[in-house]
């Protein structure tokens, strides 16, 4: 059993185990152990998001592969896929971003990255959990100037923006665009305002005034009501949510009506299969996707293979199938010309692009799947048990199916990153799955408490 990753990384209430001091410094000492094998000096890229808890997590993990005689380079607050990129892009030998992601203020993360800008797969990951529960002795640890140094990067924002541009199309740009971005008072509160401005867009900025509690607090990704009425307000052709390390992004669309991430991939998929650049005519979803993006993608002669949920599982997907576009309906998508994992505003920019080309609005763009009724419950648990092993729960599940006759679907399963579990009810209406996702919601919560 995992003692420390889920299926992001390491995750928790900041200050309290896993995310103590001690067991981060752990975490950044066995990290370092592992990537020092790999020859020539050695350098360990680290980033965080803007949460309160960041810098007191940095200085432990810093302190923690410092001690194994490994550099780290810091390049402060920016979101998870930029210190992907910079790992590769400064031929660091692994990367880590401290974040919880949409999680709110209080908790925090840690996700490592290879030199290769992937995720850890789980060999590695629990060779991280060996070695921190393993004790390295005082003989072990290098002394005088074999210990390694912190080191700043200054240029980091930069050379993350301007790849971003890069996987813009060159001869375009967003002039004439007026676009809300809402940065979630997260780790894109700085970089994704400079971007889409730099491309020519009129900006609308929400949720860049980060100050440590703000963090996904009524904004953000987890909030798209907000970005969809300022949206309203401003006329905007746009909007676009961040969540707070800025892996995914939902959209508004220019009637400050919600685009998820379903919509997005659809939308992308379509265009891409257009210029004969969809890979195999394939894209990567998980069990969690609409069954209206079943429907659509059919429909347009697009293949859909489905994975669990969680990006590491829909990028082991792309990597044994040779696809190259996967996603999310909460909005984290893997554009692999472009990305080895999830970027909310690559991602942006790759919609923003098929807008421009066809001079279509966005509510038009997204019609090409509609979205049949969907209730998703989330109900928090002490701990976690086969469900088909509880008759309370089974049996309520059983009496859903059977009233939905093939005419929907359930799917319930346990959170990878926060105590609780989650409910999806999908059916022919709202009103009717919504009774049937609180009961099985209750009876979840009543065995599970």
């Amino acid at each position: 059993m995992r003692k420390l990753f889920g299926t992001d990384g390491t995750r928790g209430l900041a200050n309290v185990y896993p995310m103590t001091v001690e067991t981060v410094m752990k975490i950044g000492r066995a990290t370092a152990r592992i990537f020092k094998n790999r020859g020539r000096r050695h350098k360990i890229l680290v980033g965080r998001d803007t949460r309160l808890s960041g810098s007191m997590i940095e200085s432990a993990l810093v302190s923690g592969i410092c001690s194994m005689g490994v550099d780290a380079l810091t390049v402060g607050p920016l979101p998870t896929p930029a210190v992907s990129f910079l790992t590769v892009n400064m031929r660091a030998d692994a990367g880590v971003m401290i974040s919880a992601s949409h999680n709110p203020f209080q908790d925090n993360g840690i996700k490592v990255f290879s030199g290769d800008g992937f995720k850890l797969p789980d060999e590695m990951e629990e060779e991280v959990e060996r070695l921190v529960f393993s004790e390295v002795g005082e003989e072990d640890l290098p002394t005088g100037g074999d210990v390694g140094r912190v080191v700043t990067i200054d240029n980091a924002e930069g050379r993350y923006i301007a790849y971003l541009k890069n996987t813009f199309p060159r001869k375009m740009t967003l002039d004439g665009m007026k676009i809300v971005v809402d940065c979630a008072n997260g780790a894109a509160y700085k970089v994704a305002p400079l971007v889409f401005e730099e491309l020519g867009a009129e900006v609308i900025p929400v949720g860049t005034q980060p100050n440590g509690r703000n963090i996904n607090l009524d904004c953000g990704a987890m909030h798209p009501e907000v970005v969809c009425a300022a949206v309203r307000k401003h006329g905007a052709d746009a909007g676009i949510a961040l969540d707070g390390d800025a892996d995914r992004v939902i959209f508004s669309d220019e009637k400050g009506r919600k685009v998820d991430g379903d919509h997005i991939m659809a939308v992308c998929a379509l265009d891409m299969k257009a210029k004969n650049a969809l890979k195999k005519d394939t894209v990567v979803a998980t069990v969690m996707s609409n069954m209206g993006f079943d429907i659509a993608m059919k429909r347009e002669g697009i293949h859909v293979v489905k994975t669990q949920v969680g990006d590491r599982y829909i990028l082991e997907e792309m990597l044994r199938g040779g696809f190259n576009l996967g996603g999310e309906q909460s909005g984290h998508l893997i554009f692999f010309d472009h990305s080895t994992t999830g970027d909310g505003i690559l991602s942006a920019l790759q919609v923003l692009a098929v807008m421009k080309e066809r001079g279509e609005r966005l509510s038009k763009l997204a019609g090409i799947m509609t979205t049949l009724p969907q209730v998703i419950v989330n109900t928090p648990i002490t701990r976690e048990k086969d469900l088909d092993k509880i008759p309370s729960i089974k049996k309520v599940i059983d009496e859903a199916e059977n009233k939905l006759r093939g005419r929907g679907r359930i799917l319930v399963r346990f959170s990878g990153t926060q105590r609780m579990c989650r409910v999806m009810v999908e059916g022919p209406s709202e009103k009717v799955i919504s009774a049937m996702a609180k009961r099985i919601a209750s009876a979840i919560e009543e065995a599970l408490k």
